[in-house]
């Protein structure tokens, strides 16, 4: 009776994989996790400090809709500062509550129903929802291992259609820590161009670049214009529970784009955006040093995986590593149940990121070299049954 009264497009929506699986981990005792892609590093304390003082001053009260004005100065002095682009203050920027709304508001206000959104697979979780929601349609590209899983010219081009209205990039990549470097978007400029597509670029990773600087499209001049970078201080700032993301975007994307945000947010919560205030001002250091940790994690998990004869790649950004477990024989789902049950590790199947994740696991390493090492031992003990 009250399914009849639900929204025909929020019934068809599937649970996100990530979600079910861990509500499963949960249930069991002693459960050595690999999955949550969270840091396990405690937001830095001089931001909590700062936060902390805010609410002591009495400033509790709501912010302008677009966040407060000295933080959109500092995401731009950040911007310049780290990746060489320029925005203005006022007229490029919002803060939002996480990354996760500022995708949600930016595809609701440049969708029209019909409109193609082309999606990466593997990709996060929350893409092909959000473009569902916003009355979108999803078209995919599967990304392949054997090209490090970067988008090429060839792929872009054959699945533009006279619907195609964006394109959602991820780089660095949740779940596979792919990325694309300045060559790698190159070819993918004049197509972009010529089709006058806007690119909804989820950089919430571009901190975590190992081995060269992060490059966004926005770099490139002539899509600058039509590029909506999208990232926040969940990771590279271990904010996660802060919910605090921003956008920037040209100002005719950002004065549509506030609209929806002033309706249904009003404003991100005012403590937590004086925290990013310190974070981005005073930070550096901690990012620094989180990232070399992240990569001296890397390195161990992936020659760990290696060599009890799951064929990983070296991913180049983010906090995650995609193993190929397709010598097990096993589905993506199989291998985690029985991974959880026989040795009470969990990772995540990769079919929860699309079907072009069938036949991996996403692993992340924010989590101690220690933690790591007693989950290798384990997976290395499940692994013996498939030699």
């Amino acid at each position: 009776m009250y399914e009849e009264l639900l929204s025909d497009k929020v019934k068809v929506l599937k649970p996100s994989g990530i979600r079910k699986f861990f509500d499963l981990a949960a249930t069991r005792e002693g459960v050595i996790s690999l999955g949550v892609g969270e840091p396990d590093f405690a937001t830095p304390w001089h931001i909590r400090e700062a936060a902390i003082y805010s609410i002591k001053q009495g400033k509790t009260f709501y912010t302008g809709n677009a966040g407060l004005l000295p933080l959109r100065r500092e995401i731009c002095s950040y911007m310049h500062r780290q990746f060489n682009l320029d925005y203005d203050p006022v007229k490029n920027v919002i803060v939002t509550v996480g990354g996760s709304e500022a995708i949600d508001i930016t595809l609701r206000a440049i969708v029209n129903p019909g409109d193609e959104v082309i999606l990466l697979q593997p990709c996060y979780v929350a893409y092909e929802p959000s473009v569902i929601l916003a009355d979108g349609v999803p078209v995919f590209i599967e990304l392949k291992e054997e090209n490090q899983f970067k988008l090429t010219a060839q792929q872009l081009e054959a699945a533009i259609t006279d619907k195609t209205k964006a394109i959602l990039l991820n780089f660095p990549s949740n779940p596979t820590g792919g990325v694309m470097t300045r060559e790698d978007y190159a070819p993918l400029i004049p197509i972009i161009k010529k089709h006058n597509l806007i690119v909804i670029s989820d950089e919430i990773y571009a901190e975590l670049s190992y081995s060269e600087k992060h490059c966004s499209p926005a770099n490139f001049d002539e899509i600058k214009d039509l590029t909506i970078i999208i990232s926040g201080f969940s990771k590279a700032f271990a904010m996660t529970g802060w919910r605090l993301g921003y956008m920037l975007a040209n100002e005719t994307f950002i004065t549509q784009i506030l609209k929806i945000h002033q309706y249904v947010i009003m404003s991100a919560p005012t403590a937590a955006q004086f925290g990013a205030i310190e974070g981005l001002r005073n930070g550096q250091r901690h990012v620094d040093e989180m990232v070399e940790q992240y990569k001296l994690r890397r390195n161990f998990i992936v020659n760990g995986f290696n060599r009890i004869g799951l064929k990983t790649h070296m991913p180049e950004g983010a906090f995650y590593i995609f193993p190929s477990i397709k010598c097990t024989g096993l589905s993506s789902l199989e291998f985690c149940e029985r991974l959880l049950e026989e040795q009470n590790v969990a990772c995540v199947p990769g079919d929860a990121f699309g079907s072009a994740g069938e036949g991996y696991i996403r692993v992340s390493y924010a989590y101690s070299i220690e933690e790591i090492k007693g989950a290798l031992e384990k997976i290395g003990e499940f692994m013996k049954q498939f030699q």
